[in-house]
């Protein structure tokens, strides 16, 4: 999938998309480019396996665009942003981004950042991937063939991240994951200083879509000081 696949540039500067262009074009990807978000929704209407996003654009932020795309659609949203602190990287994971790289960027870093949410995705779309199984717990269904997420009877759109988080804690009820583990184990990269707020953010948007009250959560539970895990 990844030498084959689309990838959608979002961008206002047109240095930074045609550096990205050729990168990209090089390592054997499909290239399409949008300098808003009204040309970048467009082009969303064709089949696009992944999409690079700039925060600061004029108009209609990446922020912005990527809470309008995750209404209706999963595939990986990787931000490409100068904005560098903690908390800008936090929002982006809020709004439902799945990684974030700060400008100026490595082009191998890049690359291997694009192939591993192109890897996860292709494991929570395909079902030959999956572990013949589903799991129920409460009014929670997972299909592991489809990848398919049922809340009583409805269903729930999980980006590839949260749907491999909400796998990993399912397959291993009881057992607690560290943020560490659950990190290394599903973004399959060393843990890092900022890696903790990562998995904090997906645990808490997988929250808002599963639990009637985050407060007092029914499926993903806190084991304070030592990590997550479903009962």
């Amino acid at each position: 999938m990844t030498k084959s696949a689309t990838i959608l540039i979002v961008d206002d500067d047109p240095e930074i998309r045609e550096i990205v262009h050729i990168l990209l074009h090089r390592e054997g990807f499909t290239v399409l480019e949008a300098s808003d978000a009204a040309t970048a929704l467009l082009m969303l209407k064709s089949p696009v396996d992944l999409i690079i996003l700039d925060i600061m654009m004029p108009g209609c932020s990446g922020l912005e665009l990527c809470s309008q795309i995750r209404q209706t659609r999963t595939l990986p949203i990787l931000f490409l942003s100068a904005k560098a602190q903690d908390t800008d990287k936090a929002e982006g994971f809020l709004r439902g981004g799945d990684d974030y790289l700060v400008k100026p960027f490595s082009s191998i870093e890049l690359v291997s950042r694009i192939r591993a949410l192109l890897r996860r995705c292709l494991i929570y779309q395909n079902p030959e991937t999956a572990v013949k199984n589903e799991i129920r717990t409460g009014e929670l269904y997972v299909n592991l063939d489809t990848g398919t997420v049922l809340l009583a009877g409805q269903k729930i759109v999980l980006t590839s991240i949260e749907y491999q988080v909400l796998r990993l804690l399912l397959q291993n009820r009881k057992k607690i994951f560290s943020a560490r583990d659950i990190y290394e184990r599903v973004w399959q990269e060393p843990f890092l200083p900022l890696s903790n707020n990562t998995v904090m953010v997906h645990i808490k948007n997988l929250r808002k879509k599963l639990e009637k009250d985050i407060g007092y959560p029914q499926y993903i539970r806190t084991a304070w000081g030592r990590g997550y895990y479903i009962e």
